[in-house]
């Protein structure tokens, strides 16, 4: 089995996850091949000393890889999709963050569950992702140009608001005039865009949730689209430039430029073990059945 391993460090806390990580699968003659800076950091920590073979791009990344780890929170996942791109590589998150509604694995739980992994006993969970082009284009985000959680745009150095001119399919829907509009898929509908009322979509849903951030018109609500419909913005302020996000990649945009936002035609495969499935995920991280009048 060939594994592919990537990871963010939390100070202590990380150090016994990736220790049992890499004490299990050299105990069952796993290969494993660790992104460079990851292993680097690794190194300096002293957390491991054995030589280990690296990869440092998604070029290094193919079909000779049966899955990837990624150490970290949700946020190291969304930068390991980066690096997966159309590879078909799963994921599987190791929970070493906070929240984490995609990083499941929690630490108690890692020989467990990659017994499962090496076993096969597993299901995927493919995830659709969104992509952005604009007019003038944006160099920033040129080569990794898609999101798994959402594409957002939002004010920059103003307390004004921005005003959103939103077209769907090419028809007119509406002029946001809010601090700005998120576009999430169903993996990111538990993020940025719960925490701003929109709804939480199962995984498997084709949809997408366009959902405002503090609009001043008070009747703009939340709306769910079919995740095949194209999304174009043109934005407008007080200032000369606005900030537009893929994840937590982030660029500056000039006024008046036209973004296009649509489903990306490859998704990102997410390994599920059985016992920890999705609706469980948002009851423990949720506490949904917590209250003690229950």
């Amino acid at each position: 089995m060939k594994v592919a391993i990537y990871g963010q460090y939390y100070q202590n806390s990380t150090e016994p996850i990736i220790r049992d990580i890499f004490v299990f699968f050299n105990e069952n003659n796993v290969e494993m091949i660790i992104e460079a800076d990851f292993l680097k950091l690794l190194y300096d920590k002293q957390i491991v000393k054995k030589e280990y073979k690296t990869f440092q791009s998604y070029k290094e990344l193919d079909s000779s890889f049966d899955i990837m780890i990624s150490i970290g929170g949700d946020g190291t996942i969304l930068r390991a999709a980066t690096l997966v791109r159309d590879s078909g590589i799963p994921i599987l998150g190791i929970n070493a963050g906070r929240l984490g509604f995609l990083a499941m694995v929690q630490k108690d739980e890692i020989a467990e569950f990659l017994q499962f992994v090496i076993e096969k006993k597993y299901t995927i969970s493919e995830r659709s992702l969104i992509s952005l082009s604009s007019s003038p284009e944006i160099s920033e985000i040129e080569d990794i140009n898609f999101a798994m959680n959402e594409i957002s745009v939002s004010r920059k150095d103003t307390t004004s608001m921005i005003t959103i001119e939103t077209y769907l399919d090419g028809e007119f829907l509406n002029s946001y005039w809010a601090d700005g509009l998120i576009i999430a898929t169903p993996t990111g509908s538990t993020g940025y865009s719960m925490s701003c009322g929109g709804p939480i979509l199962t995984p498997n849903v084709a949809s997408l949730v366009i959902t405002p951030i503090a609009p001043h018109n008070l009747n703009a609500r939340p709306l769910v689209i079919p995740d095949d419909t194209e999304i174009r913005l043109k934005i407008s302020g007080r200032e000369e430039q606005y900030l537009v996000s893929l994840d937590s990649r982030i660029a500056s945009v000039k006024n008046e430029s036209i973004l296009t936002i649509k489903k990306t035609p490859f998704k990102i495969k997410m390994v599920e073990i059985q016992e920890e499935t999705f609706f469980k995920t948002l009851r423990n991280k949720l506490l949904w059945g917590e209250d003690k009048r229950n």
